[in-house]
């Protein structure tokens, strides 16, 4: 089988496609794709900078350059936890709620217009079939995760 041929593949050059357009978009804004998610992922109460990287994907370093890159540009603030002062929120600017909503808007506007071409089978199966390959993934990062484990005794 050719790696063209591979589910990963698929999913991949789909998801650098994406990123790609929502890249372009955001270029226009003054921001990036990858910025527009990290607005999206702060709530009005602050969001945990703990909490960011894992729905983001990333690593915490990388997470904490964007962040401070975000700072600079004004999209954000940081402010210590009134309970936990270990926890450190972060907090949308009047400008980060700008391109927040210009963020969700692109997004919702993409599905809008995938809605039109795809019908409610069709989004139903897609979801189920994403749905198995992350199971499939988490058991296979378990699997390694135990393999780590076992050599390391």
């Amino acid at each position: 089988m050719t790696l063209e041929k591979t589910l990963d593949f698929h999913i991949k050059s789909t998801w650098h496609a994406i990123t790609r357009m929502y890249n372009n978009i955001a270029y226009k804004y003054d921001i990036s794709q990858t910025i527009g998610y990290v607005l999206i992922n702060i709530g009005k109460e602050g969001t945990p900078a703990t909490k960011i990287a894992p729905l983001m994907g990333m690593e915490p370093t990388s997470l904490s350059r964007l962040l401070k890159n975000m700072e600079k540009k004004g999209l954000i603030y940081k402010k210590g936890d009134e309970e936990d002062k270990r926890v450190v929120r972060i907090y949308l600017t009047e400008e980060g709620v700008k391109k927040r909503k210009l963020a969700k808007e692109t997004i919702l506007n993409f599905n809008a217009k995938l809605m039109q071409v795809l019908s409610y089978e069709d989004i139903e199966h897609l979801v189920k079939v994403f749905d198995i390959i992350k199971k499939c993934v988490q058991s296979e990062v378990g699997e390694l995760i135990q393999e780590v484990d076992d050599n390391s005794l």
